[in-house]
């Protein structure tokens, strides 16, 4: 239950309570102000329903505070009735008052004064940057925390929208999600609310639904805080990268490093000068660092598929990167080829190829004519069995399970790092035998 509800909850009634004392005032010249009455009666009626239903939402049915304004409300209706009753309405009018004070202690002792937190991934593969936040808001005794999943599209070329997705099932199981049309925010109003994605409608390729752009978002809640779910180097930040929409309207920015930070507040000034930057952005590292030191190869739950085929044997995790892929789609697709037929002939090291989950939707939006020979690519090395194909939404189990790191200088190698294991980074203008003949 959200402390902004329970104040609006208060405010609401506390408004109620005014109009009834002004509604009291009126009563002796009830005669010449009949019509001015009948509104008002109606207008505290409207309120009483509103607060009622908003604590149907909080609390379910059957409240005492639900209870106390319906006969609220029967009373305004007989007061209506009881307009030319002089005693009759003084008697009704000290009833609503002493009624009123009750609903305001009835919602004091029905609505809790509690932290409510929200979180909003939109892609399973991505909670890791958020995860450790949550499990410290779930671990809190006073904060009720809600995982709700939001729905995200691909985009076409033209920037239409492809199809819906929605990942709310492929979460961990300890996550108890909670659907995104379950939740009211407009009635609950989130004390905080936690993002990862930036960019609204600013990314070419996905698009996370319109209602949870964050120019909507901040209208429910008197935090929102951006955690990028991306990691860097340590070294900084580039302007594209620290500057997305959200900046403009989260209330915290969560910077990986004081080096981060400074860069945020220097370029998210330089296009916001209004925004307080020095306030809002805040060195506290990544949650993906803490999950990544606690991922070992004796406890992640790989599938036992995996675990018959690299046992006694080196496994290099090959990550490929969608960054990467744009810059050079044709020489790309051929390093890929290069290292399949390398690993293929392997005997002791297993090839497990992790590919960004974007990198399909993005040639199909940005590179649509590479986009045949990458999936030719992705056939070959699943159906000759080449290596281990992982698409799933948690990398901590090929990292977990992995030996060394090959592949794209994306965050993946920022995280792998914190390992201790080797990190090798490809080169695509170096082909299958050039480094031998020179």
């Amino acid at each position: 239950m959200s402390r902004a509800a329970r104040k609006q909850l208060f405010s609401m009634t506390d408004s109620l309570i005014k109009a009834n004392k002004a509604l009291k005032m009126s009563l002796p010249q009830a005669a010449v102000k009949e019509e001015g009455i009948v509104q008002l009666l109606s207008d505290c009626q409207d309120a009483a329903v509103a607060i009622g239903n908003s604590m149907e939402v909080l609390c379910g049915e059957g409240t005492q505070t639900v209870a106390e304004l319906e006969a609220y409300c029967e009373n305004l209706y007989q007061m209506a009735l009881s307009l030319a009753n002089p005693k009759g309405r003084k008697e009704l009018a000290q009833e609503l008052t002493r009624q009123l004070l009750r609903v305001r202690r009835h919602i004091d002792a029905e609505v809790p004064d509690r932290l409510e937190a929200v979180f909003l991934p939109y892609k399973a593969s991505m909670w890791d940057s958020l995860e450790s936040i949550w499990m410290a808001a779930d671990a809190d005794t006073d904060c009720d925390a809600y995982v709700i999943p939001i729905p995200y599209y691909d985009k076409n070329p033209d920037d239409t929208l492809r199809e819906e997705h929605y990942e709310g099932e492929e979460f961990p199981e300890n996550v108890p999600i909670t659907h995104y049309e379950k939740y009211d925010f407009g009635v609950r109003q989130p004390d905080i609310i936690f993002i990862h994605n930036g960019y609204d409608n600013g990314n070419f390729v996905t698009t996370v639904h319109p209602y949870f752009y964050c120019k909507n978002l901040k209208q429910f809640t008197e935090k929102l805080v951006y955690v990028p779910y991306f990691v860097l180097d340590g070294e900084g930040i580039d302007k594209d990268y620290a500057t997305p929409v959200a900046v403009l309207y989260a209330d915290y920015i969560i910077a990986q490093t004081e080096k981060e930070r400074q860069d945020y507040i220097k370029y998210c000034t330089e296009i916001y000068p209004e925004g307080n930057f020095e306030k809002k952005v805040l060195a506290m590292g990544s949650p993906k660092f803490d999950k990544v030191r606690s991922v070992k190869r004796d406890n992640v739950a790989a599938p036992a598929e995996w675990l018959e085929r690299t046992e006694g044997k080196k496994v290099i995790l090959y990550n490929t990167s969608v960054t990467s892929l744009l810059k050079d789609s044709d020489a790309y697709l051929q390093k890929m080829q290069d290292v399949f037929s390398f690993f293929q002939s392997r005997k002791d090291v297993v090839l497990l190829w992790r590919p960004h989950p974007l990198m399909e939707s993005t040639l199909l939006s940005m590179r649509p004519d590479q986009y045949d020979e990458y999936i030719r690519l992705k056939e070959l090395f699943r159906e000759e069995d080449i290596g281990i194909y992982d698409d799933t939404p948690d990398m901590y189990t090929a990292i977990g399970l992995s030996d060394a790191y090959y592949g794209d200088p994306s965050s993946l190698v920022w995280l792998y790092r914190e390992t201790g294991k080797p990190v090798m980074i490809q080169d695509v203008a170096i082909r299958e035998g050039e480094q031998d003949a020179n």
